[in-house]
């Protein structure tokens, strides 16, 4: 059989991998796809080890929309049996895997040490030791020909973590000058140090929430936040969300699109609300969380990435409750950023370096955590 020329990981199989640990510059193509349904996030990054500090260069970047049958697909992923899943997640491989090498080949890419792949979440259910990223299969490689490196975070919550987030470990070696990196993508998650250990958490739903309900104007997102700062705050409803238990829990924590749909959109249902009222009094709310958390900390500067730093009106709320500098960076680092640091976590697991930080998940230790598709 054709798999058994694999090397899936170094443990697997009984087979012997021996990274190599005095590699220093790793070109690797970095895919990302995240819980907003924005598209899929390329990158054509390399990576630079000189004496144990990391530095990388973007060469080229990409995202791909989605097409509407995909868009929809996805949209109801945790409505799906593991069967229906599984399914969907062989034509999805063979979708991704399509669009990657477009991705290679528009952009005249000739060396590659791996492509590093995130895969798009279907189900996360820590709790329940569940979490199934579909576009991870061997036909990825097949199709591709390239080194694979992928499903990143079964092995975590196998571990008893959270399987998320991932992308600290990103921060803490490419992006240690700032005390806080925040993304704001699907969910808002947070990265920084406190005794010295690295802890990162989300924070509360952000696009996800913000994206659904736009979509009932016709359109993909709120420009600028327009929208939204048109609308008034419905006071009763920003109390009841800012009461959800999920924000008195203590980290490890994460946040999956079932909670989502479970606790946050039947609330808002209940008030009846025009859309603009929705949009306004949800920005008041993300607002509110993250200041919270980022408050923990004085003097300090927050580094600003993912599709929700193109919000300026949520920035501008964010910003009006608290005395820290938010910093947004170009627009290739705050669209590519994910996908940048997935890359990095593959390159750290094709040397069986540590990649997964039990500080932020919760697993039982730190681990380096990826299957990998091999000669």
């Amino acid at each position: 059989m054709v798999k058994d020329t694999f090397l899936l990981a170094f443990f697997q199989n009984g087979l012997l991998f021996l990274p190599d640990m005095n590699k220093t510059e790793y070109r690797i193509v970095g895919v990302m796809s995240g819980t907003s349904l924005d598209g899929i996030d390329l990158v054509y990054v390399s990576f630079y080890n000189k004496i144990g500090s990391w530095s990388f260069k973007i060469n080229s970047s990409e995202t791909v929309a989605y097409p509407k049958k995909w868009f929809n697909i996805l949209k109801h992923l945790v409505s799906k049996s593991i069967k229906e899943v599984a399914e969907i997640d062989a034509n999805y491989t063979q979708f991704l895997a399509k669009i990657i090498k477009e991705f290679i080949k528009n952009n005249n890419i000739n060396d590659i040490d791996a492509v590093c792949s995130h895969g798009h979440t279907a189900l996360h259910q820590p709790e329940n030791k569940l979490t199934y990223q579909i576009g991870n299969l061997l036909s990825l490689y097949e199709i591709l020909q390239e080194t694979i490196v992928c499903n990143f975070r079964i092995q975590d919550v196998e571990l008893g973590g959270q399987g998320a987030p991932l992308v600290p470990i990103g921060d803490a070696l490419l992006f240690k000058d700032y005390e806080f990196c925040l993304n704001l993508g699907g969910f808002a998650n947070i990265s920084t140090e406190v005794d010295g250990k690295r802890i990162a958490y989300d924070i509360c739903p952000v696009n996800i929430v913000l994206n659904y309900y736009v979509s009932f104007l016709k359109l993909d997102f709120d420009d600028e936040g327009k929208i939204a700062s048109t609308g008034a705050i419905q006071k009763e409803l920003l109390v009841t969300l800012n009461s959800l238990e999920f924000y008195k829990q203590n980290y490890p924590k994460s946040l999956g699109l079932e909670w989502v749909e479970r606790e946050v959109l039947p609330i808002i249902d209940s008030f009846n609300l025009a859309t603009k009222d929705i949009l306004r009094t949800f920005v008041e709310h993300v607002a509110i969380q993250i200041a919270k958390e980022i408050n923990k900390a004085s003097i300090s500067k927050v580094l600003i990435t993912g599709g929700g730093a193109y919000h300026e009106f949520l920035i501008e709320r964010i910003q009006s409750k608290t005395s820290n500098k938010l910093i947004i960076p170009k627009n290739t680092l705050v669209e590519f950023k994910e996908a940048i640091v997935f890359g990095l976590l593959g390159v750290l697991k094709l040397r069986e370096e540590i990649n997964c930080l039990s500080s932020v998940t919760g697993a039982k230790h730190d681990h380096s955590s990826g299957i990998i598709y091999k000669h």
